[in-house]
């Protein structure tokens, strides 16, 4: 069987600073393309010169910008990253051996590992904090009616990878301030009014503020020191920016549902996540084999590693803010639909992450035809 090529995919404008490493680091892939956005400096010289595709393309917009990168690719897979963005030698790696063995998965999880104000970030970066960054050329493409978060919206299993894509946000307070009054102003216009003074009490003050102690607290993201703590508050004033921006800003324009959530429900398979300790694991595995049988999408969290065919996070153990992490970690791979565990571990979930509906004992049964995906028995 041969090996499946791939083609690095960037888009850019005025990146002739940052480009060449991001491109240096792509160099294993069979094509780079790169999508200039009508850069005033260096950039598609230095991209040709690295021996890179350019195509001039005056911007459009993130979404349809990444497509036209998409429409010039001619890999088997395709890998998205930016300016600022950086392959580590692991993730290389770890590409290299999926392109000679594809699995039978379309698209693949990078683990995001975030650089701020000098610092490589842990839980105030939502690390691993997944990105759909991997995938089938044939597969997907971008939603054009997106002012921002442009990602992919799975319809099939994704797979996790291990290896870090590096990003290197804000390097000084200037840049820091500057990127949250640019995202806010992108996010306001696909973000709705609120419709009373009181959800806007909420969503300027009372929803900042529980953010911002769930991150620094049950993230535990204070643990990044300064920088992170940083972080975190910058990304809660995004926040209130955002609705800020919204209601003084004209009426009408595109909106989502929802800027806190995601923008388009997912159209894949039903995701469970099991949880469970060395006592209940084996009536986890047997449930959530069966789960998968009848074509759900599954994995486990658990306190020590398991071999077999059940994809595993293992957590150090299965206290509250554990549990917590490793679901808002299997979150980013595309939603939870359903949480199934032990009635003591069940009491754990958050209803955000398990779609707002009871996490299920391991005496219910995964019953596909139901509406809400399970039946108790």
């Amino acid at each position: 069987m041969s090996r499946a090529t791939i083609s690095a995919c960037l888009i850019a404008t005025d990146e002739q600073a940052r480009l060449p490493d991001a491109l240096r680091s792509v160099a294993f892939c069979d094509e780079v393309i790169v999508v200039d956005g009508g850069s005033r400096d260096a950039t598609p010289v230095l991209a040709r010169a690295a021996g890179a595709t350019v195509i001039e393309n005056p911007w459009p917009g993130f979404a349809a910008q990444r497509n036209v990168a998409l429409d010039h690719a001619s890999g088997d897979w395709i890998l998205e990253i930016d300016a600022d963005e950086r392959v580590t030698p692991e993730l290389r790696a770890e590409i290299v051996r999926l392109l000679e063995a594809p699995p039978r998965c379309r698209l693949c999880g990078v683990p995001i590992r975030e650089r701020y104000l000098g610092r490589w970030l842990g839980a105030a970066g939502k690390y691993p904090n997944y990105r759909l960054r991997l995938f089938r050329r044939d597969a997907y493409r971008h939603d054009e009616t997106r002012t921002v978060h442009e990602g992919l919206v799975p319809d099939s299993p994704v797979l996790p990878l291990e290896g870090d894509l590096e990003h290197l946000l804000a390097e000084s307070w200037r840049e820091a301030l500057h990127d949250v009054w640019v995202y806010a102003g992108l996010q306001a216009a696909q973000t709705p009014r609120q419709p009373s003074a009181s959800a806007y009490v909420r969503a300027l003050v009372l929803r900042p503020t529980a953010k911002l102690v769930y991150r620094l607290l049950v993230d535990g993201g204070w643990r990044d020191g300064g920088p992170g703590v940083v972080r975190i508050a910058l990304d809660c004033l995004s926040d209130a920016l955002i609705v800020g921006r919204r209601m003084l800003g004209p009426r009408g324009g595109p909106v989502s549902d929802e800027h806190h959530g995601r923008l388009t429900e997912p159209s894949g398979p039903v995701r469970i996540v099991g949880v469970a300790g060395a006592g209940e694991r084996d009536r986890a595995l047997a449930w959530l084999r069966a789960a998968r049988a009848a074509g759900a999408d599954v994995a486990l969290v658990t306190d020590a590693p398991v071999a077999g065919d059940i994809r595993a996070r293992v957590v150090p153990r299965l206290g509250p803010l554990h549990v917590i992490r490793a679901l808002t970690a299997e979150a980013q791979l595309g939603g939870i639909d359903r949480v199934v565990a032990d009635r003591r571990i069940a009491r754990l979930v958050p209803a955000a992450l398990r779609g707002g509906v009871p996490a299920l004992p391991l005496s219910a049964r995964y019953d596909p035809a139901s509406s809400e995906r399970t039946t108790p028995v």
